[in-house]
């Protein structure tokens, strides 16, 4: 039923200058979310799309660090807010209104609030993509996003362990019970090179979220590897797709992007063709 004049619409409202906005969701913390979400978002912008990053994981602003930026974004006259650029992405977070390490404390009503003006009083320009990364979990962040804006789809970060991968069908099934695509998982983490004698080991097992793809009916997006020096750049605000794709720590994670973006356009052309058997 359509709202009665006067009153706000209700449901998610689509932004008309965001063509495609990516969750990248799992069902629990320590698997790599935020480091595979911004090289996402850059790997992205490298490839010749035009990309902005929200970092919605209000309890663990991780990516001020991880891209190297301290500065805060500056408010406009109309009291609108101007993203920080880095690496070609624009970029918004928690981190740079509240940084340090003071935690935030806030109850569902403030992180619904937060999450409409990171969305809505953003200047975010014309996007081909937004990559939103959410807090691990399903809870009030992840529905205030997908309550907010209509999603083009999530992605779930999983490693290949068992622990992991319960967790990871959980945040699969939230996703699909608010009617949100799953653009697919990613195997994090997935095998280690030895740098000594070049053998792959298999440390948090391997596989698994390419068999929970198969389960679930759902996109395998790929496996990105172990390696001290994805962290390295993580933590010195450099990530590993600054590299280019020659780079044997970025191969896996260019590959992962890839394959998002397949699954974007395929997401999209269904949506297209549902529209044009409705009319």
């Amino acid at each position: 039923m359509p709202p009665r004049p006067g009153q706000p619409p209700q449901g998610p409202q689509p932004l008309p200058d965001l063509d495609t906005i990516i969750a990248v969701g799992s069902g629990k913390g320590g698997v790599g979310k935020t480091t595979l979400a911004v090289n996402l978002a850059i790997a992205l912008a490298k490839l010749g799309h035009k990309v902005g990053l929200l970092d919605a994981d209000v309890y663990g602003p991780n990516v001020p660090l991880m891209l190297g930026i301290s500065a805060q974004p500056k408010v406009l006259p109309d009291n609108r807010i101007e993203p920080l650029e880095a690496h070609g992405v624009k970029v918004i977070s928690v981190g740079f209104l509240n940084p340090g390490d003071k935690p935030l404390i806030w109850r569902g009503p403030m992180l619904h609030s937060i999450i409409k003006q990171f969305l809505g009083s953003v200047v975010w320009g014309k996007l081909d993509y937004l990559v939103v990364d959410l807090p691990p979990g399903t809870g009030d962040v992840a529905l205030s996003l997908i309550q907010t804006v209509p999603l083009t789809g999530a992605v779930v970060v999983s490693t290949p362990s068992d622990v992991s991968l319960q967790d990871a069908r959980k945040a699969i099934e939230m996703f699909r019970q608010m009617k949100v695509d799953v653009v697919g998982i990613v195997e994090n983490m997935s095998y280690f090179v030895c740098p000594h004698c070049h053998q792959e080991t298999d440390i948090f097992s391997r596989g698994g979220a390419e068999k929970t793809a198969t389960q679930f009916g759902i996109a395998y997006l790929g496996a990105v590897q172990l390696d001290p020096d994805i962290r390295k750049a993580a933590d010195g605000g450099q990530p590993t797709v600054l590299a280019g794709e020659g780079s044997v720590a970025a191969k896996s994670l260019y590959e992962f992007a890839r394959k998002v973006a397949a699954r974007v356009e395929e997401i999209k052309s269904k949506e297209s063709e549902s529209v044009i058997q409705i009319q």
